[in-house]
């Protein structure tokens, strides 16, 4: 064996050599990554913890027509239990606005029912469920949670306006409001072409306020 081939020869072993301690490190970086079964070196594998809930208020929104606090309260219940609820109403009619707050015991069953009953299809309404977090819950969330709001009686409020006692300025000022109203509906007939003779308001013509003038005669 020639010199030449006994160089080639110790540069092949060495490149051979350094190849398998590659492997041999590599195997070893791999298998640090799970923990021995019999001890011995290891790394402690690193879990993802997802965080931890803490909101128990749920934001509950395209509430259906007829879907009130009675029916809301008897459909969330299979749940768990409910602390408080409430639905957004207007304080003059009392009517639903179509959103409001859901409040459990329990975070993990407010997770659920966000998870689960988001986009739920109810009356024809995909009820949208969001979870609030306990920093944007609001401090006046639950003010008038136990307060019943009674309508206004619209009718009763107009039938005291129409009837109340006025003055003869407010009387004068109402039939100019009237006859105002009466010739614009004259002149609308008029342009479409329509031969018709409204008849004359009665009552057009106030009557002047009268001064009554007592005597020393008069007790």
């Amino acid at each position: 064996m020639g010199a030449k081939e006994k160089k080639a020869m110790k540069k092949s072993l060495k490149k051979a050599s350094a190849q398998q301690k590659a492997i041999v490190a590599s195997r070893e970086d791999k298998d640090a990554e799970f923990l021995p079964l019999e001890g011995g070196p290891g790394k402690k594998i690193v879990e993802s913890a997802e965080p931890v809930n803490k909101s128990t208020v749920l934001y509950i929104g395209h509430i259906p027509h007829g879907f009130y606090e009675e029916q809301m309260e008897g459909f969330f219940k299979q749940f768990g239990t409910i602390k408080r609820l409430r639905i957004a109403r207007n304080r003059k009619t009392g009517k639903s606005k179509h959103y409001g707050y859901l409040e459990f015991t329990n975070p993990e069953v407010a997770k659920v029912v966000a998870d689960e009953m988001n986009n739920y299809l109810l009356f024809e309404h995909n009820l949208q469920i969001q979870l609030v977090p306990p920093e944007k819950v609001h401090p006046k969330l639950w003010k008038r949670v136990n307060r019943s709001i009674e309508p206004v009686n619209l009718v009763e409020v107009a039938r005291r306006r129409h009837n109340k006692e006025r003055t003869l300025q407010e009387h004068q000022k109402m039939v100019q409001a009237i006859l105002k109203r009466d010739e614009k509906r004259r002149k609308r007939i008029k342009e479409a072409g329509i031969d018709y003779e409204c008849p004359e308001l009665v009552g057009k013509i106030q009557p002047k306020a009268k001064k009554i003038k007592f005597t020393d005669d008069q007790d």
